[in-house]
């Protein structure tokens, strides 16, 4: 598949945020209007990172940050304010979180659909992005 075709907006028959978005996988919605949905990682999952955690996947199919352009800036901004709201909700805005996004193989980006992660409910660390033995000195 070219970058073309994952990042043009059509949903990604392979892509397990597109089946979300399609309703066709279970889960935990937290929020969903015309410009992205937002999920909980649920308990017990190998990925969540926190007490809440969950993520806000863009409607639209894009692969990674780099494919974003300027016409992007509204669906940026919703997904921040809706991480935010969300976080608020849950009761994490006054002691903190951490939103971010992972792109490619070495910023372990594992769905390849942008999404930002909120993740709070306890005090985080550094989290590091190499191996201990790689780091540098």
């Amino acid at each position: 598949m070219t970058d073309e075709a994952v990042t043009d907006g059509a949903a990604d028959d392979s892509c397990i945020f597109c089946a979300a978005i399609a309703g066709d996988v279970r889960g935990s919605i937290l929020h969903e209007d015309e410009l992205v949905l937002a999920v909980d990682v649920p308990p017990g999952h190998p990925e969540k990172r926190g007490p809440v955690h969950f993520v806000v996947v863009p409607r639209r199919h894009i692969r990674d940050a780099m494919a974003l352009t300027e016409d992007d800036a509204p669906l940026i901004a919703r997904m921040f304010t809706t991480a935010t709201a969300l976080a608020r909700q849950a009761g994490i805005a006054e002691s903190g979180f951490r939103l971010l996004t992972n792109t490619g193989p070495d910023g372990n980006q594992t769905v390849m659909h942008l999404h930002l992660h909120c993740i709070g409910g306890r005090r985080l660390g550094p989290e590091t992005v190499w191996d201990r033995d790689e780091a540098p000195e």
